[in-house]
């Protein structure tokens, strides 16, 4: 048990409390925080969730904790790590999407071709230009393009394959479909 002048100089938060605090800042944090995240619904949730943890903390003891500074930071910090998520988020996409366009073009030349490759005798040139623009690559976006596109094998598969990280794996294929697009572009289409 805390002796009464330590105890004086710890705030416990009551009910009431909590109540005045979350009706006077809340819509300034929410305010606060779709500045950054844009999205009202997602705004919302990241201030609920200060409240929350707020709330959660209501019986623990605060040594002069000065409400405005305490919840920004919380709202603050939720907001970042919603953006890096995001973030990661977006960036899968756009190596998913330049993934499906090489796929795609590789598919739409391959079926232009096939009329003329099938009735001739240079049907492996398409096959052969492809082989040497996929031997062109470094060998470790090579191996990791071989692993995915050919093999049909999934990031995570990869990267625990070859104990490397899914970041890294992500990278080469970039790296892989960048190059194999300049390459295919200029040789093939």
């Amino acid at each position: 048990m805390l002796n009464m002048a330590k105890r004086d100089s710890y705030m416990y938060m009551n009910d009431r409390t909590f109540k005045e605090i979350y009706l006077n800042y809340f819509p300034r944090l929410l305010r606060f925080a779709q500045e950054y995240v844009v999205l009202k619904e997602e705004a919302e949730n990241i201030t609920h969730d200060a409240f929350l943890i707020l709330l959660e903390q209501r019986n623990e003891p605060k040594i002069h904790i000065n409400p405005t500074n305490y919840l920004y930071t919380l709202v603050k910090n939720r907001c970042i790590d919603h953006l890096r998520h995001k973030t990661i988020v977006e960036k899968g996409k756009k190596l998913m999407q330049e993934s499906f366009y090489l796929d795609m073009q590789m598919k739409l030349y391959s079926l232009e071709a096939f009329d003329q490759a099938f009735f001739s005798d240079s049907d492996s040139d398409l096959e052969q230009t492809i082989n040497r623009a996929i031997e062109s690559l470094p060998e470790k976006c090579r191996e990791i393009f071989i692993r995915h596109k050919i093999d049909g094998k999934k990031y995570k598969e990869i990267a625990e394959e070859m104990e490397i990280s899914i970041n890294t794996v992500e990278s080469q294929m970039s790296i892989a479909l960048r190059k194999l697009r300049e390459q295919l572009q200029d040789e093939v289409f």
